[in-house]
């Protein structure tokens, strides 16, 4: 190891863009396949690794619902939960706020409870063993209609003291954060964050609906923010943290070239950017591997690594208290690595 790659993975870190179902390697999906009788779509792992050339979102999409079809049980999505806290404990993250997708689940017959307890169980392990704390955001699929959205808030309301916030992902072009705006409201009035996905493939437009409309309290991905001065002066006043994805923009080809990503540009611009790992299992690395070649890719100086990992900590829903100790802990961690 580097000293580089030795520097960033013990740089102390939170990840705030992690789709739980998206860690889902072949490896345990065959496993969980042949424990639950799903028979997949695949001939084998390589097969599967094969399939995970995408040229947008959407390619991404189809192949990700199809895997998630494995997940069945409470063992399942516990299993789930710890395969992604052991890898990312051991890239120095210490919280991890998980997006999960229970439409995905639900619309195919897997109790809400289910996927709540069996997520849960893996998040409790994995702090008592590993010291990585988390939370659970809950993301309406964009593609579906504001109703199902509805029934799935509904559907949360025993968990609401365990879910931070709610998110808006899948499908983001033609699929506008107006179209949620209602949902987003009831979900603020039971006390949760609200987050959104726009300005991946979307345009700037959606990212100014997720202000103006969702009244989000931050914003995932937020490239084509860029598209428009005025709007990273916005972002930039009010503070909104970015939940920047680089290998997946990559992987997805938002971007040609990692080292044409705009990640260095944002934090010129006082942009609050963060990396992070969205799908890992799909997009060919979990968080160490998003610092590490994105670092390499843009030559990121060691004052811009400590503060994209300030700002994961101060950007994340920890209380204040917490978040101080984990910015105490990157300045001791600095000091200590000269």
């Amino acid at each position: 190891m580097n000293d580089l790659a030795q520097f960033i993975r013990g740089l102390p870190k939170a990840e705030l863009h992690l789709h739980i179902e998206g860690s889902l390697e072949p490896e345990l999906m065959f496993e969980l396949g042949r424990r639950n009788g799903v028979t997949l779509p695949f001939a084998d792992v390589e097969a599967v690794r094969a399939a995970y050339a995408f040229s947008n979102l959407q390619d991404f999409l189809n192949i990700y619902y199809q895997g998630a079809g494995v997940l069945i049980t409470q063992a399942d999505f516990k299993d789930l939960a710890l395969a992604y806290f052991r890898r990312v404990a051991a890239d120095g993250c210490r919280h991890a706020e998980l997006f999960f997708d229970p439409q995905t689940h639900t619309d195919r017959g897997v109790a809400f409870a289910t996927v709540m307890e069996g997520l849960l169980a893996g998040m409790a392990e994995a702090e008592r063993d590993l010291g990585v704390t988390s939370s659970l955001i809950l993301c309406f699929l964009r593609h579906l209609d504001e109703a199902a959205a509805f029934a799935t808030l509904k559907a949360a309301e025993p968990w609401l003291d365990r879910i931070r916030g709610v998110g808006l992902d899948s499908s983001e072009v033609g699929h506008p954060p107006l179209k949620f705006a209602r949902v987003f409201r009831a979900a603020r009035a039971k006390g949760l964050k609200l987050v959104a996905h726009a300005g991946e493939e979307g345009p700037p437009e959606y990212v100014w609906e997720a202000l103006d409309i969702l009244d989000v309290d931050r914003i995932d991905h937020g490239n084509r923010a860029l598209e428009d001065p005025a709007l990273v002066k916005r972002l930039v006043h009010d503070g909104k943290t970015l939940t920047v994805c680089p290998l997946s923009n990559l992987k997805l080809c938002v971007v040609a070239d990692l080292k044409d990503h705009p990640l260095r540009t944002m934090l010129a611009l006082g942009l609050k950017a963060t990396i992070n790992s969205d799908d890992p299992a799909y997009f060919g690395g979990y968080l160490g591997q998003n610092w590490l070649e994105t670092a390499e890719a843009l030559s990121l100086t060691r004052a811009e690594l400590v503060t994209l990992a300030k700002n994961s900590f101060t950007g994340s829903f920890l209380p204040p208290d917490a978040v101080n100790r984990h910015l105490a802990t990157i300045d001791a961690y600095v000091a200590a690595n000269p």
